[in-house]
């Protein structure tokens, strides 16, 4: 097991990234974040703290996608739903779409579905954690990545979260 990011490490770049959101969504306007059922809700719900504290006169739309039967995956097992909690339009808005891990590039693809039953944003960002850049399966990149790292097949990586394990820590299995 080897260490990736850790404690302070995560909280520096969940800083980062909300400062990336905030100056490349000129102050927020008309832009909306989107946490990714389940495990990208962790990173979501720390950048849009992080956001109310840069930005507290300003309203953030702030909603939480599962995109459990939009995956193409899913006929493989019995997949237990997470809840969608998305109480706004998302018609001509920006959209930041949040998730811990980008991997193959399939969550993020079932994820543009998914939104598409929500509206029709005029743009839609990506922003992760962790990018394992050569393991695509589709041309998916992220416009904001924590750390950018270099990952066999074999190998797992494991964001772990205070709010399910001891610490905040990102490791390489």
């Amino acid at each position: 097991m080897k260490t990736i990011l850790s404690e302070q490490q995560i909280a520096l770049t969940v800083k980062r990234l909300a400062h990336q959101i905030v100056e490349n969504n000129q102050g927020l306007i008309d832009t909306v974040i989107i946490g990714l059922q389940p495990r990208g809700v962790f990173l979501s719900d720390r950048i849009v703290d992080e956001l109310k504290q840069m930005t507290p006169a300003l309203p953030i739309k702030y909603g939480k996608l599962d995109i459990t039967f939009y995956r193409d995956d899913v006929r493989k097992a019995l997949h237990i739903a997470n809840a969608t909690e998305i109480p706004f339009s998302i018609e001509g808005k920006k959209v930041v779409l949040i998730d811990d891990v980008l991997y193959t590039g399939r969550t993020i693809r079932a994820a543009l579905d998914a939104l598409l039953d929500f509206g029709r944003p005029s743009k839609v960002s990506l922003c992760v954690l962790i990018d394992r850049r050569f393991s695509r399966e589709l041309p998916i990149q992220p416009d904001f990545s924590g750390k950018a790292i270099d990952t066999i097949v074999s190998d797992k990586v494991k964001v772990n979260w205070a709010e399910t394990a001891e610490k905040d820590e990102v490791v390489i299995v």
